[in-house]
């Protein structure tokens, strides 16, 4: 049977969803796959009358439940439709069921959720990866405009710029616990956003892809986290694997939520590698644990990730016999870019590439107790 990934394309107002949409079918259509698109059922909800902004608590609750049960139902008809192909398919959803949850409060969501006879989690495991594209509003503000799109409610002033960067952070944290979430950059360069648009989806299909060394810095924290930022607890550790890749366990807590993943990276030439991942269950976890590489101990670290000026960043603080060493590391900035460093951290080394400082290494054990 074909093997459908299905992958949400979310982010916050004026992102460059539109465009990268028009990308993806362009690029993977021409690569042999067939790309199926949902389009975004709020957006058609509020073309035919829904007010999303209503003060009728009643009209409101029915409009979220059918936006919904009609984004569920849109997903379940394409994936058939898809099994009946016979090449390789793409499902790519303009947002996805959990965004929807950014829009209410958490009390709302679990009563729609019961009423359609799901849950949250549920929810996150129907896409295979989800990628969050930063809002021009924060970061890139030249470019925010709000006239592409007759269904935007946010002004084009400092009060509509700060709605559109919260609006962002609430969809990230509603996606937050899924195993394949990545969070796209602002550029100046608007074809670096759409190049890790592509690349993110490419290694979700198992293509081979260059390697590409994010930056890296050991930093001492100088002052307050965010207060958006989010927390998570990060166990890992690797498997003894096979001749030539790495291989790793990973449990990674956001609260009352846990998600564990098994990642391999293989390199497949000079400058390729390729990278798969796949989410398990707590007793498959177990069961693997007996796996662990004996001449590497576990990684443990907690994380704190936020966006910062358009830019993604993890500060990782590590914890055990790496406590005092804290690495932050960017997410998909461009070669030549600057870094916009928060005024919260003190860069102590810049450690790009350096093999020393990656996690593999870290965790070997140097024989001392």
């Amino acid at each position: 049977m074909n093997d459908i990934k299905k992958i949400v394309l979310t982010g916050g107002p004026c992102a460059g969803k539109t465009t990268a949409l028009v990308r993806i079918i362009e690029h993977f259509s021409s690569r042999g796959f067939k790309v199926f698109t949902i389009p975004e059922v709020p957006t058609l909800f509020t073309q035919a009358g829904m007010n999303y902004l209503t003060k009728n608590q009643a009209f409101f609750y029915e409009g979220e439940k059918a936006t919904l049960e009609i984004q569920l139902a849109l997903e379940d008809r394409f994936l058939r439709m898809a099994q009946a192909c016979t090449t390789p398919s793409i499902i790519v959803c303009d947002r996805g069921a959990m965004d929807i949850s950014a829009y209410m409060t958490p009390e709302t969501w679990a009563d729609i959720t019961r009423a359609v006879g799901t849950n949250t989690l549920e929810l996150r495991e129907r896409y295979d990866a989800v990628l969050h594209l930063v809002s021009a509003a924060d970061g890139a503000e030249q470019y925010y405009t709000t006239a592409n799109n007759a269904q935007r409610l946010e002004a084009m002033d400092e009060e509509g710029l700060r709605i559109a960067r919260s609006l962002d952070k609430k969809v990230i944290l509603a996606w937050t616990g899924h195993p394949h979430l990545r969070v796209i950059n602002n550029h100046d360069d608007f074809e670096t956003k759409m190049h890790r648009v592509l690349k993110e989806i490419s290694q979700v299909l198992g293509l081979p892809q260059p390697i590409e060394e994010e930056r890296k810095y050991v930093v001492q924290i100088v002052g307050p986290m965010p207060d958006d930022s989010t927390v998570s607890d990060i166990h890992q550790l690797y498997l003894k694997g096979y001749a030539g890749a790495e291989e790793r366990l990973r449990r990674r807590s956001w609260g009352k939520k846990t998600v564990y993943v098994h990642t391999t990276k293989k390199q497949t030439a000079e400058n390729e590698e390729l990278v798969t991942e796949r989410q398990l269950n707590q007793n498959l976890y177990e069961m693997m644990l007996p796996l662990a590489d004996p001449e590497r101990e576990a990684i443990h670290k907690v994380r704190h990730s936020f966006i910062w000026k358009g830019q993604y960043f993890e500060i990782d603080s590590y914890q055990g016999s790496l406590e005092g060493l804290t690495i932050l590391e960017t997410k998909g900035i461009a070669e030549g870019e600057p870094v916009k460093f928060p005024p919260f951290v003190k860069v102590l080394k810049d450690i790009t590439g350096n093999k020393d400082y990656y996690n593999y290494n870290l965790a070997k054990k140097t024989g001392k107790e």
